[in-house]
C-alpha cells in the first residue's frame, strides 16, 4: 500500500504522491490540449493539484504521467485528470497507476468514487468502475466556457480583476 509522498518503482517507471517531483509544464501541457480541460491555465491547474491527492509517473525523473483524486479520504473520491503521454502508451502504466491510486492508504473504504471519460470505459472496468447504477439520483452543474477568459466588459470580467470569483480560497 503507498501512503503520502511515497514512491513506487517498476522497472524503469516510478509512481510517486510526491509534489516537488511534479512537472507543472508537463501536467499543464498535457490538460490544456485535453478534451476534458482544454484551455486551462495554469494557475487553476496549480490550485486543482495542491487541493487534491496527486500521482505522477516517471520515467526516470521525466514525468510521463498523472492523475489526481478529489477526495474526503473518508467517504467519497473523484478520480481526474489521468494520463499517459503517447510515447509511453501501450506498456500498461495506466493499469499500474489505477492499481496503485486503488491500494493508497487514504482511498481505502470509501463509499463512492466517481470519474467521468469519453474513452476509457474498459481501463476503468477493470478496477470496480461501471455506469451509475442511479443516473437520475446525480445532478451537475457545468460551465463549459469556465477556463476561457471573462469577455471585456462583463460583470464576470470586472469581478475577476478584484478578486470576487466566488470561489473560497
Amino acid at each position: 500500500m503507498i501512503s503520502t509522498d511515497s514512491a513506487l518503482t517498476r522497472d524503469a517507471f516510478t509512481i510517486s504522491t510526491d509534489s516537488a517531483r511534479f512537472d507543472m509544464a508537463v501536467i499543464h501541457g498535457f490538460l490544456t490540449r485535453s478534451y476534458w480541460a482544454q484551455g486551462i491555465d495554469e494557475p487553476t491547474v496549480r490550485r486543482a493539484l495542491e487541493n487534491s491527492l496527486c500521482f505522477g509517473v516517471f520515467h526516470g525523473e521525466r514525468q510521463i504521467g498523472f492523475a489526481r483524486v478529489v477526495t474526503d479520504r473518508a467517504t467519497f473520491a473523484y478520480l481526474a485528470d489521468v494520463f499517459i503521454i503517447d510515447e509511453f502508451r501501450s506498456r500498461g502504466l495506466a493499469k499500474w497507476l489505477m492499481e496503485v491510486i486503488s491500494a493508497h492508504a487514504d482511498l481505502q473504504h470509501l463509499r463512492r468514487w466517481l470519474l467521468a471519460t469519453r474513452d476509457a470505459h474498459e481501463l476503468y472496468r477493470q478496477y470496480g468502475f461501471a455506469a451509475l447504477s442511479s443516473p437520475a439520483r446525480f445532478m451537475e452543474r457545468y460551465d463549459a466556457n469556465a477556463y476561457q477568459p471573462a469577455p471585456a466588459g462583463t460583470e464576470a470580467q470586472e469581478r475577476s480583476e478584484i478578486g470576487l470569483t466566488g470561489e473560497s480560497r
